[in-house]
């Protein structure tokens, strides 16, 4: 199955991850940029780069709890 970069609404998490895997994007600060534009393209390449490069291996996503 090809992964995918997914949205993830989770307790303690909001944001991008690995539809494959436990890995999640998390930045390393706020958006750099002189316009909001500049700000957003320079998150998304950040994002993307992140998850190209990403190996699904190193990020086993967690199990869930059993009731």
């Amino acid at each position: 199955m090809r992964r995918e970069l997914i949205w993830i609404e989770e307790l303690g998490f909001l944001g991008w991850g690995c539809s494959e895997c436990g890995w999640l994007f998390r930045s390393s600060g706020a958006p750099t940029g002189v316009s909001l534009d500049e700000m957003l393209r320079n998150y998304e390449q950040l994002r993307d780069s992140r998850f190209a490069t990403h190996v699904c291996a190193e990020h086993p996503r967690a199990n869930s709890p059993k009731d």
